[in-house]
């Protein structure tokens, strides 16, 4: 019986992940802030802060992967206070697991570590790709910088590591979809800013997919998890009114995103920022995506039921 363990898989990509891998016969423990009973032999909850080693650095031992998915939204506003948390959440839960890793008589065979497609610079032409991607200097590229530093520092010499720049994950039940279609729905869902910015996407199950895939061809390094034809904003809430079947969606100049940004506690760089992120290496390891337009992801999320 294979077994992974997931760090911070409380959330919408940790319930991805544990829908993906539980019909596989895999045995699932998730890392959490709280323990919990789920009635399912094959998937337990188990306590942890994070920050510190304890009793669940055992349920490491000799499992199939690490992922680690620990960090808090991006979803608030940048303050002083924040920024330290969304930095220090990515770097301490990664070294700590590290420390983990290196205490398990026999480690996990693969550690796979969130990181983001952001780390690359707000680009309008230029595709980033792992190899050409340009990397910049502000708060949330340093973050990502920080956040893989912590990760490649660690020697887990008998632990293959993968680094994953992901993009926006677009799911049934979280993520960015949600709030973007409610938008459209209520007649908001236009152009967002100027509209030209690239919007880098992939969908839940080709994230898990790509993990999945990742683990049993044997891979380490950094790998962009995005689908592979990013796609302006304009076009992106076209393509996401025609399929709601909604005839308008207002604009949302630049200067209105940013003031709803402050009414809701959010930055309109989420939205605002280009990211022209192409997943290179993955393509050329031969990974198939399910969905690689944007048009058939949200199709399929649209017609599922559940």
């Amino acid at each position: 019986m294979k077994k992974i363990v997931i760090a911070g898989g409380s959330g919408f990509l940790g319930r991805a992940l544990i829908d993906f891998y539980l019909p596989k016969g895999y045995e699932i423990v998730v890392l959490s802030r709280k323990a919990k009973e789920t009635g399912n032999d094959m998937l337990r909850y188990v306590a942890w802060n994070a920050k510190t080693l304890d009793i669940w650095l055992t349920e490491l031992e000799g499992i199939e992967a690490l992922i680690n998915l620990t960090g808090k939204s991006v979803d608030c506003r940048y303050n002083p206070k924040n920024k330290a948390e969304i930095l220090n959440s990515r770097v301490q839960s990664t070294e700590v697991l590290g420390e983990a890793i290196k205490a398990c008589a026999v480690p996990p065979k693969f550690w796979i570590n969130s990181s983001t497609a952001t780390i690359y610079e707000h680009s309008l032409e230029k595709e980033m790709t792992e190899s050409t991607g340009i990397i910049g200097n502000d708060f949330s590229m340093n973050v990502a910088k920080s956040w893989e530093e912590a990760f490649h520092n660690t020697k887990t010499p008998r632990t293959q590591k993968i680094a994953l720049r992901t993009s926006i994950v677009l799911g049934k039940n979280g993520g960015a979809f949600l709030p973007l279609k409610n938008l459209t729905k209520a007649g908001l869902g236009g152009t967002q800013g100027n509209g030209n910015q690239k919007v880098s996407w992939i969908h839940e199950h080709d994230f898990c997919r790509a993990i999945h895939f990742l683990i049993t061809k044997n891979k380490a390094g950094i790998f962009n998890v995005t689908a592979p034809n990013p796609l302006p904003n304009k076009t992106f809430m076209q393509t996401l009114r025609r399929i709601l079947k909604i005839p308008f969606g207002l604009p949302q100049p630049k200067w209105l995103l940013k003031l709803g940004a402050r009414i809701i506690k959010t930055e309109a760089e989420l939205i605002l920022k280009s990211r022209f992120v192409i997943p290179e290496k993955l393509l050329t390891a031969g990974f198939q995506f399910n969905y690689p337009t944007a048009e058939m992801a949200i199709q399929e999320i649209i017609q599922r039921k559940n």
